[in-house]
Formats: structure tokens, sequence, C-alpha cells
């Protein structure tokens, strides 16, 4: 795919992120080479779903070089730290968003066993092999709202290396006692719950505006530690997260596991509606639980889909909700899996994004971010979106860019007044940018010596 210059509703985002900035900040705006580049950015990253700076290139013949895309990626002095949290304002006040429910989640990156150069690579469990492989971790922070889900926040994981040293140490001591003493925590190293409550609480300051109706996490993030935080942050909320059926209750002066309790009081079957949308068969069952970890009483519910034969269990933080609110709340969990598939799947980062340190890092997340936002100033879904339609996908948006951009370059090529040789500056530059490499896989050129017998050898 080649490119002539962003289309349209790339460049409208950008001019429109550049007034935010300059509102939040004056005189800290970008210049019109920056917007330029951004715009080229985010328009190549479509083109092509990566973040890999020799594809930008190839897209863009005789246009910027790949040392230019990497100084401006380094040294340009572009406000990096900025462009998201105006982005995401750009978004909510275009669509004027002003309420919804705040999703916690993480998502991994595998890497080369070799990496040494890219940040926060570290050893993480393989969910597809049950092994273990070298990868970075991401937690990222999506509200769900009335029209739209959006990426508005992100961190990267890394254990302390000192703790897991110490954790390998205990396990091949045993028992025997060798072990030294666990080493104190260090700060520069936040759980994924810290960094969990480290976004929300930088959303509560940033977007004070936008009124939240509850937030929602896996069982990573159903501890007491948790829930105190989110409650310092956005005071009296609804908290929403799994817990392990193991998990003990208090329950007529006993400890019992909270899989124990619902089997002597099972639920019933009921009608739920999933995310506003489908209605399907669930046998939910509920009750107003002291939670030994949590020392507090709870809302615990049990449910099960239809088919499904084990529960899984929600715990809630505020009594007050109906059983049926909370549980077609927790639905809306699901769709940060949806978003980080869309994003794996075609915003360029989890492919060919090699770019080291944490700059390269978080400058790199933070143009795919970027582009996810940039998606929903195309006119098409504008036009949707404003008339309470149905949304478009993230794939089709791309598709539909990717001819449009092949239209464009055609279009400005045939307008030239001058197309012989603007065809002949192109035809240089695609010899000097596609270059062409030796293959390995044909014998051509190569002398593997004689492959037959030898007649001396043959009384050996």
């Amino acid at each position: 795919m080649l490119i002539d210059k962003p289309l349209s509703f790339i460049t409208e985002f950008v001019e429109t992120l550049n007034d935010a900035i300059g509102k939040h900040s004056p005189g800290s705006g970008l210049s019109s080479k920056q917007r330029y580049r951004i715009g080229f950015c985010m328009m190549a990253i479509l083109m092509t779903n990566t973040i890999c700076w020799a594809k930008f290139a190839r897209a863009n013949p005789g246009g910027y070089t790949i040392a230019a895309l990497s100084w401006m990626f380094r040294h340009s002095g572009i406000p990096w730290e900025k462009l998201l949290c105006q982005s995401i304002g750009c978004v909510l006040s275009q669509y004027g968003i002003t309420t919804g429910t705040l999703v916690v989640d993480d998502s991994e990156k595998k890497r080369s066993e070799n990496t040494k150069r890219i940040s926060d690579v570290h050893k993480i469990r393989d969910k597809k092999t049950d092994g273990y492989i070298m990868g970075q971790c991401i937690v990222f922070l999506i509200p769900v709202t009335p029209l739209i889900t959006i990426p508005v926040g992100f961190m990267l994981y890394m254990p302390d290396p000192r703790l897991t040293e110490w954790y390998k140490l205990k396990k091949r001591s045993g028992k025997s006692g060798s072990c030294p003493k666990k080493p104190p925590k260090n700060t520069n190293y936040p759980t994924k719950q810290e960094i969990a409550l480290i976004l929300l609480k930088k959303f509560a300051a940033e977007h004070s505006h936008i009124r939240i109706k509850c937030i929602l996490a896996d069982n990573l993030y159903g501890c007491k530690t948790f829930f105190a935080g989110v409650g310092k942050s956005f005071g009296k909320i609804q908290m929403i997260s799994q817990m392990k059926s193991n998990q003990n209750i208090s329950y007529k002066n006993k400890e019992i596991s909270v899989s124990r309790y619902f089997s002597s009081y099972p639920g019933i079957s009921q009608k739920l509606v999933i995310r506003g949308g489908e209605e399907i068969n669930c046998i939910i069952g509920s009750a107003r639980l002291h939670v030994c970890a949590h020392r507090e009483k709870r809302f615990v519910i049990a449910m099960k889909y239809e088919g499904e034969e084990d529960y899984r269990y929600l715990i809630a933080s505020e009594l007050t909700w109906r059983t049926e609110d909370i549980a077609k709340a927790f639905t809306q969990r699901w769709l940060i899996e949806v978003f980080i598939q869309d994003w794996k799947s075609y915003e360029g980062w989890n492919t060919l994004t090699k770019q080291r340190g944490d700059e390269g890092t978080t400058r790199s997340l933070i143009l795919s971010l970027s582009v996810d936002h940039c998606l929903l100033f195309h006119p098409e879904q504008t036009a949707r979106l404003n008339n309470k339609l149905p949304a478009i996908t993230v794939g089709s948006l791309i598709e539909k860019s990717k001819a449009d951009c092949l239209l464009s370059f055609v279009q400005g090529l045939l307008s030239s007044d001058e197309v012989e040789k603007k065809l002949e500056y192109l035809k240089e530059s695609i010899h000097r940018v596609f270059k062409l490499f030796p293959s390995t896989k044909h014998m051509a050129g190569r002398d593997l010596g004689r492959l037959e017998p030898s007649p001396s050898l043959k009384y050996k």
C-alpha cells in the first residue's frame, strides 16, 4: 500500500488534538511539521498494521526516510505525555460522553528470549501452552460508555527482580530454612493491583466531569486493598470483580468456601440481558455475606450461563444494588477483551514493534492507542454514532481506509501537471527503498562439494 498523504479524518483528528493541547497548556501545541508527521505515522499504522520505520518508508517512497522517522520519534520535542490524555478528551468531547463504567484488565506481548534492550521484558506464563515465555505485560483501563468503548490509560508491569529471585531461592530451599529473609518491597516495581489503582486515580483527576457508575475487574483485582484503593479515588462507588471458588466466607460462625455455601443454596433460573442486547437463560444466586479476606460484608453472586456446569462467583462492594443489576453490569467486562483483540489485530503494536527502551515502548503504545481514538473521527463512524446506530468494526473501517488511501494516491498522481516526471521519480524511489536480499533457501551460487561415491573407497 502506497501512502501519498494522511486521509482527511486523520488530519482533522490531529488538528483537534493540537487545539486541545494548546488550550490545556498554552504555548505547548504541535508545530505544522509535528502535526503532519504524527498524522503520517497514524496513517502508516493503519496501512501496514505495524509500528516499523522501514515499512513506513516503503509505504511512502520518496517521502520520509527511516532515519527521519526515528529522529521524529526520539528527538522532535512532541509532548508525548499529553497526547494520549488530550486524545481521550477530544473523543469524549466529540460524542458528549458524561457517564460510563471503567474496566481494568491486562494483556501480554510475546518477545524474543534474547531480548535485552526492549523495556520491561520478563518471564510470563503462556496461557496457550501453560509454560513460560519472555514478554511484556500491559495493564489497561477502558471506559464502557453508552456510545463507545475506548482505551484511556495503560502502564507496563514489571515484577521486582529481587523478589523474583527470592521466591526462586525459597522454592529451592523447601523446608530446610536456608532461605534468606524476604527483601523489602521496591516501590519502583508496583504490582498489577497498584498499577490499576494508579490508572484509576489518574483518570479520576483528569476526567472528573465523567460520572463513573461502577468499576469492573477479574479475580486478580478482587482483594481488600484494591477495593479500599478504589474507594479512596472515587468515594462510595460500586466495585465488582470475580472471586475464587475456594475463597472463604463466614456463615453461622463458621468459615466455609463460597462454592460450598452456594451448593447448599443454589440459584434460580432467570433471564439475563447481556450488554443491553441478547437475552439468555442464567442461573443466579446471591447473598450478602461476610467475606473473610475483606473482613467486611460484601454482595456475593453465584451465576452460570445455560449449558455451563460450574458457577462463577462475583463480589461487589455496594450492598444497595440489586442482584440483576450487578450481573448485568459485569457482562460489560468482556468488552475490554474485544478491545484488546482489535488492538492486537489491527492497530500495529502487536507486530514488528521493536522500539528500544522505556521511551520506545511508551511512545509507540501512545501512537497505537491514538489510532484507536482516531478511527472514531472517521466520517462513516461519526455518522452512525451520532444517529444512535451500531458502530462499525475496526477491521472494516481499516479496510475502507486502505481503499481510500489507494484512491487518494492515484488521484494525486493523475491530477499532477507532470505525470510522467512524477512516475519516473516514483520508480526511482521504489528502486531505492525496496531492496532485494539474497536468499539462503536456494543453492544458486553455492558449492556443496562432491556428493557421490569415491571408487578408491570401494574396498574399505
